[in-house]
């Protein structure tokens, strides 16, 4: 076994990128170890810990660490995957090196996806000149993110973030996007999970949506104060094709909650709200509310249920989630059990996000015993894991406990949900395109 490390000055490259060749290269033959990563301090300690020895090195070098019996090879596959598309009808251009001189071209979005710790500085120079930034970075300290955005309001733009996974902007889904027709629905949503499970419901039901506005998890808060709530219903608002607005958020700070209130009674379009919390609707009956209110039928939302017998006399219910809201809202519906969000920043330092990479939660389905019911969500769409169901199902047929999923995601979607629900279904699980109600099933079998 053989190893190398080569450091490439200058290369970069965004995250779930990296994420993704780096998972790509460690199921190949003959690697035992490989990570492909940005210098920064944290991946810089972790391929040290896996035994790699890393020269000299600074946050805007790439750095390809393989261990495997033909290191060559690996690294050729590496390179292959980080080779940008050919393009035989145009000549090669430098792309900018900076968000400064990138915002001086035609662009009319900035999307930002680097370590936190810069975040600030490139989101800075995009609200500075003018343009929307969607910051997909976590781990901005919280006054940086304040000052954004009250920078954003003297510049009238908008900023989507930080932790910002998910946008919709004309069709264009941008982050963890699902495949979704035009409609007249604008969500404006501090969780991505949570707006994917509200635009896939309304694509169930045949509508589609305008345009879908994340905040970040922190908008709300008295820290921040709501400000790109407030800025993203004004523009809803003034949306010719938005028709009614679904405002999707864990329960807000008391004196922004009354702010948007308030807001929300100036405006023309009528607002449904999805505030997670005690004798609030949950997230499929907030798309049920937005239905009606278009005079638009609500359908049966499509389940598939479990065919291995495995249906009763658990005692305990253990939530494995990838989207924080999905299991907030598991844990209000299920009303007892315990919950882990593996898609927290504590779980995804250093690793792909659970929606990429289901090694987490493969390692928690072992776990479970026989006497537990296993609640958890499966997300779909672009950028999510292009099969999930390949590593899940076999956890799920292979676990003791009893398993019950929540598959949010469009029929439009690549990994095609059909296929999905089948796949879990033969493993054993019982399947719910609600997660509401897949947490309502969950507790019926204690």
């Amino acid at each position: 076994m053989r190893e190398v490390v080569q450091v490439r000055r200058g290369a970069y490259h965004d995250s779930v990128t990296l994420m993704r060749v780096s998972r790509a290269l460690s199921g190949l033959p003959g690697v035992a170890a490989a990570m492909v990563a940005m210098a920064t301090d944290l991946n810089v300690s972790i391929i040290r810990d896996l035994g790699f020895t890393v020269p000299e090195t600074g946050p805007g070098d790439l750095v390809i660490a393989v261990r495997a019996h033909d290191t060559k090879a690996a690294v050729e596959a590496a390179d292959r995957q980080l080779a940008p598309a050919a393009r035989e009808d145009t000549a090669p251009e430098q792309p900018p090196l900076t968000t400064r001189s990138a915002a001086g071209g035609p662009a009319d979005l900035v999307l930002i996806s680097v370590p936190g710790e810069y975040a600030f500085l490139e989101a800075h120079d995009a609200v500075q000149a003018g343009l929307p930034v969607m910051i997909f970075s976590d781990d901005v300290p919280v006054a940086q993110e304040r000052r954004l955005k009250e920078l954003a309001e003297d510049r009238d733009v908008l900023v989507m973030g930080p932790d910002c996974g998910t946008a919709v902007i004309g069709g264009v889904g941008l982050g963890f996007a699902n495949v979704l027709s035009p409609g007249p629905v604008g969500i404006v949503a501090a969780s991505g999970t949570g707006a994917q499970q509200v635009t896939s419901l309304l694509d169930w039901a045949g509508t589609g949506v305008s345009h879908v506005l994340g905040v970040g998890g922190r908008d709300l808060s008295a820290a921040v104060g709501g400000l790109s709530t407030l800025r993203a219903l004004r523009m809803l608002d003034e949306d010719p094709a938005t028709e009614l607005v679904v405002l999707i958020s864990k329960p807000p700070s008391p004196e922004v909650a009354g702010a948007v209130r308030e807001a929300v009674e100036r405006l023309r379009t009528p607002v449904v709200r999805a505030l997670l919390q005690e004798g609030a609707p949950d997230l499929t009956e907030a798309t049920e509310q937005a239905l009606r209110a278009l005079g638009r039928p609500v359908p049966e939302w499509p389940s598939w249920p479990s065919w291995s017998g495995r249906t009763a006399g658990s005692k305990a219910i253990r939530g494995l989630y990838a989207g924080g809201t999905l299991a907030a809202e598991a844990a209000l519906v299920a009303g007892r059990g315990e919950f882990v969000d593996y898609g927290d920043d504590a779980y995804t330092r250093g690793r792909a996000h659970p929606m990429i990479d289901p090694t987490l939660r493969v390692e928690a389905l072992a776990r479970a015993g026989e006497e537990e019911v296993v609640l958890m969500d499966v997300v779909l769409g672009h950028a999510a894991d292009p099969d999930p169901a390949a590593s899940l199902a076999h956890a799920v047929a292979r676990t003791p406990a009893t398993v019950v999923i929540a598959l949010v995601g469009t029929e439009g979607d690549p990994q095609d949900l059909h296929r999905q629900a089948a796949a879990f279904r033969e493993a054993g699980a019982a399947v719910f395109t609600s997660n509401a109600q897949a947490a309502r099933h969950a507790r019926s079998l204690l």
